[in-house]
């Protein structure tokens, strides 16, 4: 891979002032930006909302996320920079994986050891995961598909992992959104 890192995405954040007129309160990267040491990986949280219907007026607070969950009945705009797997060997792939999850993600499930992806993980969330830039194998329990840029992929508290495989960068948005599971019939 020769890509250089892509740009950290921009935020734009909106306000109203004293008047009820609106206008661009910010404009640059977010201020919650992770990269991994040695890596192109980045994840940058955007923006968060702590109930449904949101509070428009609420404050940016999203400094304050940890961990992959929004906060319960709110959500998560995230976006995350995939470099490819390249010629890593499985072992290195699990490494990097565990290291990811334990810095930022330690909230999730990661199933650690799985023989589908060193990525496999679930969330209690309805996740939609917008493939913004060149293309990502979202890998399932049974099956997996390539989604390319323009894509989109609404994941609904499934086992699943991101790998890609290709040649290049990969950034996809991802808005996750606190659920809950039905109970066993």
């Amino acid at each position: 891979m020769t890509d250089a890192p892509l740009p950290a995405p921009r935020r734009v954040l909106t306000a109203i002032d004293a008047d009820g007129r609106s206008y661009i309160a910010e404009d640059g990267p977010s201020p919650a930006e992770f990269v991994l040491p040695g890596s192109t990986y980045r994840s940058t949280n955007m923006w968060r909302t702590h109930a449904a219907p949101g509070a428009i007026e609420a404050p940016d607070d999203i400094n304050q996320h940890r961990g992959v969950l929004p906060p319960s009945r709110g959500t998560v705009l995230r976006v995350i920079d995939f470099p490819p797997i390249g010629d890593t060997t499985p072992e290195e792939r699990a490494a990097m994986v565990k290291a990811v999850f334990a810095a930022l993600y330690p909230d999730a499930d990661h199933h650690e050891g799985s023989a589908r992806s060193a990525s496999m993980h679930t969330t209690d969330t309805v996740d939609y995961a917008i493939v913004l830039q060149g293309e990502i194998v979202a890998v399932m329990d049974r099956d997996e598909t390539i989604l390319r840029a323009g894509d989109i992929l609404i994941q609904r508290g499934t086992p699943h992992g991101w790998e890609n495989r290709s040649d290049h960068l990969a950034r996809i948005a991802f808005v996750l959104i606190d659920a809950v599971r039905s109970p066993a019939a």
